[in-house]
């Protein structure tokens, strides 16, 4: 590291940093080997075959790896059904079918877990009325937000349900928000207790940076429907682009139907040579999901012993694979962000700055130098501009790669004067 100016001080703290974390990798290696088995044995049991990579055109009639795929992903995710496709382009489209599929005008939509991720705000309504949101559709808004401690009001939430109330968005992740992600047993608990209000109220997980974390997933907890993006956690940095909805299979057709077309569905979709990426991704992400783990980890103890504040710390449980670092100055955060962007294998000589990014209210900085643009699953961090001022780090296919991008970003932060060491 010498030839980048990385000075001595910086390398001990990480070599010292590294060494008092092992416990914690220990914990996370039993999940991914759990999860490798899992998505082997899916693989196995659906016959698996060379055949599944086919290239399909046109409308994709008969595209056998499609339908392999979705059944690959429905036995790992513990669902009736999946739909797993290359036209859906992000986590944010995902969910949007799922809600767009589900909800009827009159109907109202309740997050249990504080305002959503603010990609949903414009498909939602929260803010302003855009051509085609929900709420010009005349589905209604509520929500319920967290506890001081970050937990779910329960009480509130029974004070909320009423007879509109069709769907439960439950957000796994934290978001742009600073407070602990979903357990699995939080889910679990919420779901039984929203279901004993009114068991016809669908459970929805927005389950984007948070697969392969545990042992389970939402939908082997009680979720009706989940859904995600391939270039998070499941694509296992291979696939390049996609999304995935999984659940039940009443759920899954209605999100399928708003993809493609009413009495369409999953029936038509050419896959253009992408089956095998996605295979693939699929049977390395619990690996490199621990990884990014790993790195999550290193982080949080990294910048906790420089007297930032963390979330989570290094020793809790974890739910998603974001790292939250609270800065409290914009100066320090973009350092932050820059220095992540040295460290990255593409792009490393761009230096990112604050811009008015697609979907969202608040300047974004993003950190993104990788393979597949905007993959969170690898190395990135991002953060909206505003106060107070806390960076988002996510990813890494390696954990090498995140300790030495942290090693980069330490000594931008040192460098401008951020901080010293």
């Amino acid at each position: 590291m010498n030839k980048h100016n990385v000075s001595k001080k910086i390398i001990e703290l990480c070599v010292s940093t590294e060494e008092e974390v092992q416990s914690q990798f220990n914990k996370i290696d039993e999940i991914r080997e759990y999860n490798q088995y899992k998505v082997l044995g899916s693989m196995q049991n659906n016959r698996l075959s060379d055949t599944h990579f086919n290239y399909s055109t046109g409308y994709g009639y008969g595209d056998i790896g499609r339908e392999t795929i979705d059944k690959v992903y429905a036995e790992v995710f513990g669902a009736e059904d999946a739909l797993v496709r290359p036209h859906i382009v992000s986590g944010t489209h995902a969910l949007a079918l799922c809600l767009y599929g589900i909800l009827r005008p009159g109907d109202e939509m309740l997050a249990v877990t504080g305002k959503p991720y603010d990609t949903l705000d414009n498909i939602i309504g929260i803010n302003k009325t855009l051509p085609g949101c929900l709420k010009e559709m005349n589905v209604t808004y509520s929500q319920v937000n967290l506890t001081e401690e970050g937990k779910i009001n329960y009480n509130e939430i029974t004070k909320k349900i009423n007879s509109n109330t069709k769907l439960a968005l439950i957000q796994r992740s934290t978001g742009y928000d600073w407070r602990p992600s979903l357990s699995m047993e939080d889910i679990e608990y919420t779901i039984k207790f929203i279901k004993i209000i009114n068991p016809n109220i669908v459970c929805m997980v927005d389950n984007c940076y948070g697969e392969f974390i545990d042992f389970k997933e939402p939908t082997q907890v009680g979720a009706d429907i989940i859904a995600g993006s391939l270039i998070k956690n499941p694509g296992g940095g291979i696939a390049p682009t996609g999304g995935y909805v999984a659940g039940k299979q009443e759920y899954v057709e209605m999100a399928a139907g708003r993809l493609i077309a009413p009495g369409i569905g999953k029936e038509c979709g050419a896959t253009l040579g992408v089956n095998r990426l996605f295979f693939q991704g699929l049977f390395l992400a619990p690996h490199v999901v621990s990884e990014a783990v790993k790195g999550a980890v290193f982080c949080s103890r990294l910048f906790s012993k420089l007297g930032f504040e963390v979330n989570p710390e290094y020793t809790a449980s974890r739910s998603d694979i974001i790292q939250a670092i609270k800065f409290k100055n914009r100066e320090a955060l973009i350092a932050f962000c820059q220095g992540i962007q040295k460290g990255s294998p593409v792009d490393s000589f761009v230096k990112p700055e604050p811009w008015d990014m697609p979907g969202y209210n608040d300047q974004v900085i993003m950190a993104a130098g990788g393979f597949v643009q905007g993959a969170s699953i690898e190395l990135s961090a991002d953060a909206p501009l505003r106060p107070p001022y806390i960076a988002y780090l996510q990813g890494g296919l390696t954990y090498d790669h995140v300790k030495i991008g942290l090693i980069y970003a330490l000594q931008n932060l040192v460098s401008s004067g951020c901080i010293s060491i």
